[in-house]
C-alpha cells in the first residue's frame, strides 16, 4: 500500500492561502472567485503516479473500495493544475441526494452514476409511516466517513476532501416517495409533508455533522464538491428540483420553512436554482435572509455565461446574495464582470490549458 509521501506530489497550490482569502470575501459578498471544475488531467513532469485500474466487482465496486477512491483521487489530482481559485478536493460522493441512503433507501450503481429509486412508492397511507430518522449505523454512513479519513491520510493536507452532496428536506422526501405522488401528498396530506420535511431536516443535521467532523481542515473550514466550493465554516449547496413542478404558493408555504430552517443551520449556505421553471421561486428564496448565496442552473442550451442571464445576476446580488456563474472560458470572465461587476461574483468556468487558466488568474486579479 502506497503511503502519502512515497511520490512527488504537485496538487497543493502554493496559493492556497490567497484563493482562501477570496471565498471568505465572496461569501462576505466584497470579492470575486475564479475557479471550475479543477481541470482535465493534464501532464505533470513530476508526478510519475499512475491512476490505479478500476477494482474488480463492477459498478458498485467503484464506490465500496475505499483505498481505490483514495489512491484513484490521490494519483488523478497530481495529474491537474490548480491555477486560479480552483480548488483540489478528493470526494467522498455517493451520487446526488445521498441523504436518501442514510434513510433506509439503496442505492442503484451504473458506469455513469447512481440512482436512488423511491421506497416509499407503493405505500397506501403515508400517515402509517414511523417518523423519518437518520440510520446512525448505515453501511453507506460508515463507508462515506471511512472515505473521508483516508482521503485525509492520503493528502497529508495537500487537497481537500470535500462534504458529499447530501441534499435534504423536498428533494430527499421526493427521492423516498416518488416526485409525482409527493405532489399528490401536497394536497391530500399536507401536514404528513411538512412534518416529514422537519424530520428530514433533523436527519439531515445528524449526518452533516458526522461527515463534517471527519472532512474539515484544522481550521473548522471545508469544501463542498458539488460546485466546487470552501467556506471557512459549515458550507453545502442547498436545493429543491421539484419546485419546477409546483407554484410560488406552495413553495412558500412547503419548502421555504425547511429551506429557511437549513439555511439558517449552515454557516455559509448556497442554493442550486435549477432551471427557467424555478425562476418563479426566485423572490420567496432571496428572502430567505440566512442564505448567502445563489447558483443559478439555466437550461442546457443556454449556458450561465449567456448575457440573458445578467439580469438574474444583478436581481440576486441587489438583495444582498453572493451569485455562483456556471460555464463559460476565459473570454467570457470580462463581459460578465462588466455587466454585473465583481463584488459577490464566482465564476466556475472550464478552461483546457494551463495557458488559458493562468490567463484567467490574470483577469481576476484586475478586477480585484
Amino acid at each position: 500500500m502506497r503511503s502519502q509521501m512515497d511520490e512527488p506530489f504537485c496538487t497543493w497550490k502554493p496559493n492556497w492561502a490567497e484563493s482562501r482569502q477570496h471565498y471568505v470575501d465572496w461569501w462576505n459578498h466584497t470579492g470575486l472567485v475564479i475557479g471550475g471544475w479543477g481541470t482535465p488531467p493534464l501532464p505533470v513532469p513530476n508526478d510519475p503516479t499512475p491512476v490505479p485500474p478500476p477494482p474488480p466487482g463492477g459498478d458498485r465496486a467503484r464506490f465500496d473500495d475505499v483505498e481505490w477512491r483514495a489512491q484513484q483521487a490521490f494519483a488523478w489530482l497530481g495529474k491537474c493544475h490548480f491555477g486560479a481559485d480552483h480548488l483540489a478536493m478528493a470526494e467522498t460522493q455517493l451520487g446526488a441526494n445521498t441523504l436518501a441512503l442514510l434513510l433506509g433507501a439503496e442505492p442503484r450503481f451504473t458506469p455513469e452514476t447512481v440512482w436512488i429509486d423511491p421506497t416509499l412508492n407503493t405505500v397506501p397511507d403515508v400517515l402509517s409511516l414511523p417518523p423519518f430518522r437518520l440510520d446512525r449505523d448505515s453501511h453507506w454512513l460508515r463507508l462515506i466517513e471511512a472515505q473521508g479519513r483516508r482521503h485525509k491520510e492520503l493528502s497529508a493536507g495537500r487537497y481537500l476532501v470535500g462534504m458529499p452532496l447530501l441534499v435534504s428536506n423536498f428533494d430527499i422526501l421526493g427521492t423516498l416517495r416518488d416526485p409525482q405522488l409527493l405532489l399528490m401528498d401536497m394536497v391530500d396530506n399536507p401536514e404528513w409533508v411538512i412534518r416529514a420535511m422537519q424530520e428530514i431536516n433533523q436527519a439531515y443535521f445528524e449526518a452533516y455533522d458526522r461527515i463534517y467532523n471527519v472532512c474539515k481542515d484544522p481550521d473548522g473550514g471545508v469544501g463542498s464538491w458539488g460546485y466546487s466550493q470552501w467556506a471557512p465554516g459549515k458550507t453545502d449547496l442547498v436545493t429543491c428540483d421539484i419546485a419546477a413542478m409546483i407554484s410560488p404558493e406552495m413553495f412558500r408555504d412547503f419548502v421555504k420553512p425547511a429551506l429557511a430552517e437549513q439555511c439558517a443551520w449552515l454557516d455559509y449556505p448556497i442554493l442550486h436554482l435549477d432551471g427557467t421553471q424555478c425562476l418563479c421561486h426566485l423572490d420567496h428564496i432571496l428572502d430567505i435572509e440566512p442564505l448567502k448565496a445563489v447558483e443559478w442552473t439555466p437550461n442546457t442550451d443556454e449556458p450561465g455565461r449567456h448575457e440573458r442571464w445578467f439580469p438574474i445576476y444583478k436581481r440576486i446580488l441587489d438583495a444582498g446574495k453572493s451569485v455562483q456563474i456556471l460555464g463559460g472560458s476565459t473570454d467570457d470572465i470580462e463581459p460578465i464582470l462588466k455587466a454585473i461587476g465583481s463584488k459577490g461574483v464566482y465564476i466556475y468556468g472550464s478552461n483546457n490549458t494551463i495557458e488559458e487558466i493562468e490567463a484567467s488568474a490574470r483577469i481576476g486579479d484586475r478586477w480585484r
